[in-house]
């Protein structure tokens, strides 16, 4: 059920809200959680629907706001749905003019009352979620850097660098898994870790956060290495005894690994974003894991920038002494031309004196 709603605002969305739920036999609110989902035309559909499906294991407000143009007058157009695909509330805002710089103002007013609300970026998000208009009503706040066009492994290092209790980062969702198997072997093969290896394709912010994870637990080394994908494919840790590896180089089916063991097969298949949303609105606390793993993302990028910056003082210091070589060489040059020519001038005159 659908009603089309233009140039309204946040009070008369509210009304039909209560209205379609009456219509549609079910009065009463049985809602866990306002769920606001951040988007633009080109991916509404995608980001709704996945919504609309985590609704299926947390019944909750879906609010879908799209900003259009700052420019023209302040409009409000609403898409309201009850039931569809779900067993909540869907509600599509599209902004345009004034309201598109506070869109809080339309948020604010349609939030589940006394339920947490959750914030989630299927694209672009900001730089510090927490301070955002929107991001700063939530309890948790979920970004997607491995959805950014370009430079997702500096946006996921942003996005460390401003870490506050409630955010996360579906890169670190898709880690489960990993770290799930990782845990497991070492409890088969409990032997001392001297250092580890992850392969994943380039820019994988989930590659970044699991080397992060390792180096934070384990106190290793982990070399990142690249392939070609899909993901992550291979990840090592080194011991006296061998390797304890993992890979996939699928996407679908893992192989597991232990010394003095066989090899088994083991289902790692890359999730959908319907099952990475709904395990993290299963916990809605603070992830101490997820908060130690990012700032020890943070010391390995700060610990190679400086590794990087005494290279560059070398090369700038061989740089400006090759000029003064250069300039010494002329003059010494301009000397010895000189000498000759006085010496020459002293010969000719010694020929005339004689003739």
């Amino acid at each position: 059920m659908s009603t089309e709603l233009s140039g309204t605002n946040a009070a008369r969305i509210a009304s039909t809200l209560l209205v379609e739920r009456r219509k549609a036999g079910s009065p009463s609110m049985g809602m866990v959680l306002t769920f606001v989902v951040i988007t633009d035309e080109g991916d509404h559909y995608d980001a709704l629907r996945a919504a609309r499906a985590v609704s299926r294991e947390h019944p909750s407000r879906i609010l879908g706001v799209i900003r259009r143009s700052h420019r023209g007058p302040p409009n409000l157009d609403a898409e309201v749905k009850i039931g569809d695909g779900g067993s909540g509330e869907s509600v599509l805002l599209r902004m345009s003019g004034e309201l598109v710089g506070h869109p809080e103002s339309v948020v604010l007013p349609l939030l589940l009352p006394d339920s947490p609300v959750v914030v989630w970026w299927p694209g672009k998000a900001p730089d510090d979620p927490a301070a955002d208009s929107i991001g700063a009503l939530a309890q948790r706040r979920i970004t997607d850097t491995a959805a950014s066009e370009r430079g997702r492994s500096t946006a996921m290092l942003t996005q460390a660098r401003n870490y506050a209790d409630g955010n996360t980062d579906l890169s670190w969702t898709r880690l489960t898994p990993w770290r799930a198997l990782l845990a497991a072997a070492l409890d088969q093969y409990p032997a001392k870790i001297q250092g580890g290896r992850v392969a994943a394709e380039r820019a994988n912010p989930s590659a970044d956060l699991l080397v992060a994870w390792l180096s934070d637990r384990l106190s290793i080394a982990v070399e990142r290495v690249t392939s070609k994908g899909p993901g992550i494919t291979a990840v090592a840790l080194m011991t006296g005894g061998g390797e304890i590896e993992i890979t996939r180089p699928d996407g679908l089916l893992a192989e597991f690994s232990i010394p003095n063991a066989p090899n088994r097969p083991v289902a790692l298949k890359r999730r959908g974003l319907a099952e990475l949303l709904a395990e993290e609105l299963r916990r809605l606390d603070p992830d101490d894991v997820y908060d130690d793993t990012v700032k020890e993302l943070c010391r390995l990028a700060d610990r190679a920038s400086s590794a990087a910056k005494p290279k560059k003082a070398v090369a700038t210091r061989r740089s400006t002494k090759k000029p003064a070589n250069t300039s010494v060489a002329k003059r010494r040059a301009a000397k010895k031309g000189a000498a000759k020519k006085g010496t020459a001038k002293k010969g000719a005159a010694k020929k005339a004196s004689k003739g």
